[in-house]
């Protein structure tokens, strides 16, 4: 098949669900160029190269938010009666085997490709988050120095304290007043007792 029919997979079309990177039914048969009910018959009639870890059925809960994130319609309204199918990387590979189109075969190297891409956008982001970690751990430790260093440096940065005022206004410097006030007693005064 020419490389100009041949484009690659969205990032979109490979959804996360149960834990598992995925590719929901429909999206695979728009891959692999056939009708989502082709599909569904071919995987039917090939059970044993379909183990549980390579598909599985959506619960209806998940049917439901699906249907909030890419708008798909309600049973019942023209849309689908069944719940989609979620294929995991080995799943869609192995449903190019069952299909008997020639763009399948052509758009499982695509397939595993696309996943490849997701798995190192993964181990990308799982390599940054640790070193952000380590980035973090180290900043904590400079931080509690800095801030210690801080506490220290912070008596100097201060400006000093203002030199203590004189009072204002008159201020008599004597240690007591050798003054005598007639008739009266000071205790300062030492006096000989004369008996």
């Amino acid at each position: 098949m020419s490389q100009t029919l041949l484009q690659p997979i969205p990032d979109e079309v490979i959804r996360t669900l149960r834990g598992q990177r995925v590719i929901l039914d429909f999206d695979l048969a728009a891959i692999y160029g056939v009708e989502t009910k082709s599909l569904n018959k071919a995987i039917r009639r090939n059970p044993a190269r379909f183990p549980d870890d390579f598909m599985f059925q959506l619960l209806p809960e998940e049917v439901a938010s699906l249907r909030f994130q890419i708008g798909t319609s309600k049973p019942g309204r023209g849309g689908r009666r069944y719940r989609p199918y979620a294929f995991t990387e080995h799943g869609a590979i192995m449903t190019a085997t069952v299909l008997n189109s020639p763009q399948a075969v052509d758009m499982s190297v695509f397939v595993v490709r696309a996943f490849a891409k997701m798995r190192e956008q993964l181990l990308a982001t799982a390599t940054l988050a640790k070193r952000l970690a380590e980035v973090e751990k180290e900043l904590l430790l400079h931080d509690a120095a800095l801030r210690e260093l801080y506490e220290q440096i912070r008596p100097l940065l201060l400006p000093p304290p203002d030199p203590p005022r004189k009072p204002i206004g008159f201020s008599v410097n004597e240690r007591s007043g050798c003054y005598r006030v007639p008739g009266s007693r000071l205790p300062s005064a030492k006096r000989k007792n004369r008996s």
